[in-house]
This record gives C-alpha cells, structure tokens and sequence, in this order.
C-alpha cells in the first residue's frame, strides 16, 4: 500500500462501514444517503466481474486484474486488499478527492480490513462502524437468500464473515443488525453525532 503526502487532510471527515458479507450494511449505507445529504458514497474499484445488474462507475470501478495491479504500483490507491485470491477491492485517490471537492463527507463501504486500514490512516478524521450480524446462522439464510452466489462460494463467504468478526473491537461502533429499524435508528444517532461535533 502506497502513501500519498497529500491525504489525510484535516478538515475532511470520513465514515467506513465494514462486516460480513451478508450482514446488512449496503442496505444500512443506503438509508443514511438519503438521510443525511452531506454523505456521498466512495465508489471502490474492483478486479472481479460485474455480478447481475451491476454497472461500471456505479455499483464499483470495475478493472482487469492488470488493471487493478497496475495502478496499485502506480500509488493510485488510498487502500486496497486481496479479499478473496485473485479478487482485489480498492479505494482510488481520485475518488475520495473528487468527493471532497464537492464539500461531502466521504463513506466507505469495505471489507474488514480495509476498514481497519482507514481507520488506521484516518484516525479521528474516521468514524469506523462495524455492521454486525446477529449470528453466522442468519448470516448463511441471508446469503442464501440472495441468490447470487453459488453455494461453494456462499460457505467460503460464511468461513471468511467468522474471521471477520474477531475484528469488531477495532472499531469506534459495533451495530448489531438484527432487526433493521433498530439498525438505522442506531446508526442514525451515531452518524448525528459525529456530524455535528
């Protein structure tokens, strides 16, 4: 991971958002977009494919894996992980400069790590929130239930989401979502809070 001199700055705030996945924080993020309109979501590049409806410069960036390699070389990366073998997340500079510019808060939507890592290079610029799911039971049902994923592909998400809770404590906020109008109401306050101080 490269660092750029010119990040963080100062006045800038961010929000990550990270969990499982399956967890619920997509649907999470969405509800705080149109609630607060300070907030606009950091589209994140990625090497693997468009899955069903997704659309390039929408959903994510999508690249080739030399693609993503290439500018990963080339510094272009806020932060950026592996998070299956071959499949490659990241966060362009030019994202979260594009962002800034209009006067928002940025809000990261990541995997564990990379929010670990934002949090890490943010510090209290960040407000890192940790989507929790109330077991990897319903974690499974919600995957399955999806219907995007072959079921090879939902049990290796299912092993991963169990790794990924142990880093809940890295966290500023732990959201349970277990029954969603609690979830949002919960992750209303918590943005309020770090909006307005």
């Amino acid at each position: 991971m490269s660092d750029k001199p010119s990040m963080p700055v100062r006045d800038h705030k961010v929000v990550i958002f990270s969990a499982p996945s399956g967890a619920g924080k997509s649907t999470l993020i969405r509800y705080m977009l149109e609630r607060f309109p300070q907030l606009e979501f950091a589209i994140s590049a990625t090497s693997r494919a468009p899955r069903g409806t997704e659309q390039n410069g929408k959903e994510y960036y999508f690249l080739s894996n030399e693609e993503f390699r290439r500018r990963v070389e080339n510094g272009e990366f806020v932060e950026w992980e592996e998070v299956y073998a071959g499949t490659c997340y990241g966060t362009l500079y030019s994202e979260t400069e594009r962002i800034w510019n209009q006067g928002h808060v940025i809000v990261f939507d990541v995997d564990v790590k990379g929010g670990v890592n934002l949090k890490q290079r943010f510090g209290d610029q960040a407000l890192a929130i940790f989507i929790m799911p109330p077991s990897v039971e319903e974690l499974r049902r919600r995957l399955v239930g999806r219907g995007t994923d072959a079921p090879e592909v939902i049990e290796k998400r299912v092993a991963k989401a169990t790794e990924e809770l142990t880093y809940a404590e890295r966290f500023d906020r732990v959201v349970v979502n277990d029954d969603l109008s609690q979830a949002v109401a919960e992750t209303q306050r918590i943005l309020t809070e770090f909006l307005t101080r």
